[in-house]
């Protein structure tokens, strides 16, 4: 790669991978619309952080504009696009589901369009571990058929899915998608569940623990997820010669498609992370045991197997060593 698009980079994902992108000798263009979801600051900062780098430059523009997406296309020339930005949050889409269909459905279709005709030579797209939805056949491979998402977030997600397959079919554009799996670690998001207990430990107040505590996540450290968005990156997506019509397999395709799990293959339970933030921040949580919430799923938990076999994947950040970095980050960041 040589010249990259990077989608979302003001986000927490998005930030790691241009920083990544950069520090390989890559000219990074980064995309984001800032929008208000959370704290602007947190996004303004991580900016600030890839604003060094003389081979970036950054363009604030929402996906959903047609005419600004054209216009990125047409004026800049890209080898890769690694596209990240999206609406966020399981339960923020059961509030407000017009903004994931324009963010995720329409503003993904600007960056299909884009792709086509500019010839990319390859998509590289954020999915998500929620398109699993309903099922419950663990761990979950990409093998198994999606069809049963339990939320619109996770909906538009599988849009995504079925879009690039299309795209990848129609116009031969090489595509991957990357289903993630809960990934925290430091700029992480502060509405995932790791910020939110940080902050009200730390602030003497209690933490809402859903599911009383029971609930299962493939934790996966956010150094781990680059590295395989990275490696990914650089290894365009290929037909699969095997790819059978008769038995058709959801993870591949006889089109240059592919779809893999990108997590640590080990679940933890939300009372375990609570414990090792607890040793890592030196306090004990005061907890309120809830029942689970409307689009939530008790357990995620992934099969690897496919993306280990494509570019040797293999995360290697215990959990122990994830959440300590993060709080050593949170405490710097904020000064505390």
């Amino acid at each position: 790669m040589k010249h990259v698009l990077v989608t979302g980079a003001a986000g927490f994902i998005g930030y790691h991978v241009a920083k990544s992108c950069l520090e390989a000798g890559c000219h990074v263009v980064g995309l984001d619309n800032l929008n208000a979801y959370y704290d602007v600051a947190l996004k303004e900062g991580r900016l600030r952080a890839l604003e060094p780098h003389d081979s970036f430059t950054f363009q604030k523009t929402d996906l959903a504009d047609r005419a600004a997406m054209e216009a990125v296309f047409r004026e800049r020339t890209f080898d890769t696009v690694i596209h990240l930005a999206a609406q966020a949050g399981v339960r923020h889409s059961i509030e407000n589901p017009h903004a994931y269909v324009t963010s995720n459905i329409d503003g993904f279709l600007n960056v299909l369009e884009g792709c086509r005709h500019a010839r990319v030579g390859h998509l590289l797209y954020a999915s998500s571990s929620s398109v699993y939805g309903a099922v419950t056949q663990m761990p979950f491979s990409v093998h198994q058929n999606v069809d049963h998402p339990v939320s619109l977030y996770a909906a538009t997600k599988k849009a995504n899915e079925l879009f690039a397959h299309s795209y990848s079919h129609l116009y031969g554009i090489p595509c991957s998608g990357l289903r993630f799996f809960t990934v925290y670690g430091p700029w992480g998001r502060p509405d995932m569940a790791l910020f939110l207990f940080t902050r009200a430990i730390l602030a003497g107040e209690p933490i809402q623990v859903f599911g009383h505590g029971q609930m299962r996540r493939d934790f996966t450290y956010i150094d781990d997820v680059v590295e395989g968005v990275v490696r990914l990156a650089g290894a365009p997506a290929q037909a699969n010669p095997a790819w059978n019509s008769d038995a058709p397999d959801p993870g591949s395709s006889s089109a240059p498609y592919r779809v893999y799990n990108i997590g640590t293959h080990q679940p933890v339970q939300l009372l375990r992370l609570i414990e090792i933030l607890e040793a890592c921040l030196g306090r004990k949580a005061r907890m309120d045991f809830l029942p689970m919430q409307p689009g939530d799923v008790p357990a995620t938990y992934a099969d690897v197997t496919d993306l280990a076999a494509a570019i040797g994947y293999a995360p290697s950040t215990p959990i122990e060593v994830g959440v300590e970095r993060f709080v050593r980050w949170y405490r710097d960041h904020y000064r505390v």
